[in-house]
């Protein structure tokens, strides 16, 4: 991934985007709040996430956009906010915070989500959760790129007897084929893929940590 791709905007200016694009009233959020929680963050690489139990992904993905095209979820992820933290991803608990140091994983791709977890975990890192990757590229839209999209493993769906669901969340971009109909062309895409599958297009996008601020 190029260089300028790993530099975030400011946190207020961060702030200021979440608020042009209404993700503050998904959030249940004033302006004011929002760009009160920015105001105080002096952490380089911080990236502004509005926590899950505030804006779920379902309403986020629609603020995407990518060559005049909206975000949208696949048909058949219709419990898409029931991907949640998996044990070692532990969210601040606070309407707002930061994951520092967000990276693509361009370097893994083409392994499956079982081997890359593993992996990012030894190196110190965590997996970015849906929610996560969607507050990056509402900042960054340009992150997105064909060929060179991204899982965020941080989450997952458990079963009512404690096991994970076989599904792991990705952000990529639409071909505009089968049920995403032609119009989608182009557009940024919450889907899934299974967590024993690789794909050659597809890193693994973590965070060095996550904090409050």
């Amino acid at each position: 991934m190029p260089a300028a791709l790993l530099d975030l905007p400011s946190p207020v200016a961060q702030a200021d985007r979440l608020v042009a694009l209404g993700a503050h009233e998904v959030a249940g959020l004033t302006p004011a709040e929002l760009r009160d929680a920015a105001a105080g963050v002096h952490l380089p690489g911080a990236l502004l996430v509005l926590h899950p139990d505030r804006a779920a992904a379902s309403a986020l993905t629609p603020l995407l956009e990518r060559r005049g095209r909206c975000g949208f979820v696949v048909a058949d992820m219709t419990d898409v906010d029931a991907f949640a933290p998996v044990d070692g991803v532990e969210l601040p608990d606070a309407p707002v915070y930061l994951a520092v140091d967000p990276d693509r994983g361009d370097a893994m791709a083409n392994w499956s989500p079982d081997e890359a977890l593993p992996a990012i975990t030894a190196a110190g890192r965590t997996p970015l959760t849906l929610g996560e990757g969607i507050c990056w590229l509402l900042q960054r839209p340009e992150v997105l790129d064909r060929n060179h999209c991204f899982m965020t493993i941080g989450s997952r769906v458990r079963r009512p007897d404690g096991s994970l669901d076989a599904r792991t969340p990705a952000l990529w971009i639409s071909n505009g084929t089968g049920r995403d109909g032609r119009e989608r062309r182009d557009a940024p895409k919450v889907g899934w893929c299974w967590a024993g599958n690789r794909h050659t297009w597809l890193g693994f996008a973590s965070a060095a940590a996550r904090t409050a601020g």
